[in-house]
């Protein structure tokens, strides 16, 4: 990395090393910052395949490019970074790519992918291997323009260690459409800063798991569910809940919300009715299954409320938000996860009554396992209009694993599913925040088997109708990368600021833990 000696009005010095930037004044006292670092085509190496390094010229302009083919699977190139400074905890890694094709046009897609490996002393370079997920965009309107693509938010590093950078495209994945080559002009990794740690809620022994957090006024409540491992209908499962009135730091003792003998009981949706008290729904798991939802004002005293007989017995029930000229609203899915379909379903419960009775609407039946959208999200926008988004069930490792999202133009009575351009998930459950007064859409997920608590912020008329335009994800907070030990965030928002309940651990062992963030403000346009 370069090293510059400038001198200015007062006197300092900038080292530039492994990405870290020291700044030392007349005063002595050295600053830090993090600083991108970056591989030209000229820095990279092929990898796997015949990628060729070529000169791509418009008029007297000149750049050397490696050439991704569009119909050659299996091309990629790699280069190495020397390593990051202490204060980084992990980096975002972005592409430069373009085109001189005359085909280039905004119709087409292609897609790309990282692959990220740090060199750890003694051990196998392949040991820190994680292979990102294929990343969908449009191209330009035009050959000769550039494109910025991020392909990874957000990587973990150790500091001072070499890092291997291995960028491929993805002719073979579906989403890519065009069949001509894209010149890959540069990579760019940018260091992060370590994120916040989390508030741990809960970390007895067992299985703590599954939580929703819901604030009341100034206070969160966070419900959850306890067993002896990753099961939903064993005896031992009971729901608890704890209180906290200083964002999160320090929680009240546990309370017992449900723990019917002879089934197991796990939360699966919250939100509030119209006088402000927070309602529960606790999946119960015995002979049959049943969705019983609670209401309390206070997040210690749960009272039963209902316990809803259906045509279409659900799977889950998920959060309970509040819609116009309807009255209380929640999103079903049914269906096996073990079974391709056609068998799977999902829809609308509604309730006119503050949640006492709740009538169940069919929006889709007999889909197909890749069709199927689970555990839905949803936020109303106003004028009739509903945002939600749903996980997938798709483990294929292409873009076809991104989320759901489904749209409503009439006050949720009918519905158009598409999927989106969120692709790095893996069994991630959406949780969708609105801000009225900055008019932004925030989606939180767990990124299971990466460890990673990420956020996508978008202005809903941005994605309502173009659902392959949700910006890029970054990185709020991390827990464990084991698969289905960690994960399922809820989110709810109390002065500005926004708390995360997941769970994270290993085995029979997990925690349940509140991450704050502040929302978004508004996006410079």
């Amino acid at each position: 990395m370069p090293f510059r000696l400038s001198f200015f009005s007062r006197p300092f010095f900038l080292l530039l090393i492994s990405g870290f930037c020291v700044s030392m004044g007349s005063d002595g006292v050295p600053q830090t910052r993090l600083t991108p670092q970056y591989l030209s085509a000229n820095d990279l190496s092929i990898a796997t395949g015949q990628p060729s390094l070529v000169i791509m010229s418009n008029g007297s302009t000149h750049v050397p490019v490696w050439s991704l083919s569009g119909g050659t699977v299996g091309q990629s190139v790699a280069g190495v970074l020397p390593g990051f400074s202490e204060d980084c905890a992990g980096v975002k890694v972005e592409i430069v790519v373009t085109s001189t094709d005359a085909q280039t046009r905004s119709e087409f897609e292609d897609v790309f992918r990282v692959r990220l490996s740090q060199m750890l002393e003694g051990e196998a370079f392949s040991s820190r291997s994680v292979l990102g997920t294929p990343v969908r965009t449009p191209l330009p309107e035009e050959a000769f323009r550039t494109r910025t693509i991020v392909v990874e938010s957000f990587y973990a590093v150790e500091a001072n260690r070499p890092l291997l950078v291995q960028i491929q495209r993805e002719p073979g994945d579906p989403a890519d459409t065009f069949a001509r080559p894209v010149g890959l002009v540069l990579v760019k990794v940018t260091p992060l800063p370590q994120l916040p740690p989390p508030f741990v809620v809960q970390d007895v022994p067992g299985y703590n798991s599954w939580p929703v957090v819901q604030a009341l006024g100034e206070k969160l409540v966070c419900v959850y569910s306890r067993g002896s491992g990753h099961t939903i209908d064993e005896d031992a499962r009971a729901v608890y809940a704890r209180t906290s009135t200083d964002g999160g730091k320090t929680w009240t003792p546990e309370t017992v919300v449900a723990n019917t003998p002879g089934g197991g009981e796990v939360t699966i949706g919250k939100g509030l009715d119209s006088s402000g008290a927070m309602l529960l729904w606790v999946r119960r798991i015995g002979r049959e299954w049943n969705h019983d939802l609670y209401r309390t004002t206070d997040g210690v005293t749960f009272t039963h409320l209902a316990t809803p007989k259906f045509d279409v017995i659900p799977i889950q029930i998920t959060d309970v938000f509040s819609v116009p000229t309807v009255g209380l609203m929640a999103l079903w899915f049914a269906g096996n996860y073990g079974d391709d379909g056609p068998c799977h379903s999902w829809g609308t419960l509604t309730s006119r009554d503050e949640g006492k009775t709740w009538t169940q609407n069919v929006v889709e039946s007999e889909l197909t396992k890749v069709e199927w959208p689970t555990e839905p999200s949803a936020v109303y926008l106003g004028e009739g209009r509903i945002l939600a988004l749903a996980r997938t069930e798709v483990g294929d490792a292409t873009t076809t694993r991104s989320q759901f999202q489904m749209v409503s133009t009439d006050f949720g009575s009918t519905w158009k599913r598409s999927k989106t351009n969120i692709g790095d998930v893996l069994a991630s459950t959406p949780s969708l925040i609105f801000d009225a007064k900055t008019g932004l859409v925030s989606n939180y997920y767990y990124h299971r088997g990466h460890g990673i608590l990420r956020r996508r912020v978008a202005k809903p008329d941005e994605v309502f109708d173009s659902p392959l335009n949700w910006s890029d994800s970054e990185a709020v907070a991390v827990g464990s990368a084991v698969t289905f030990d960690a994960g399922n965030v809820n989110a709810t928002v109390v002065n500005g600021v926004h708390y995360l309940a997941f769970y994270s651990g290993k085995g029979s062992d997990t925690s349940v833990l509140v991450s704050a963030t502040s929302a978004p403000g508004e996006k410079e346009e």
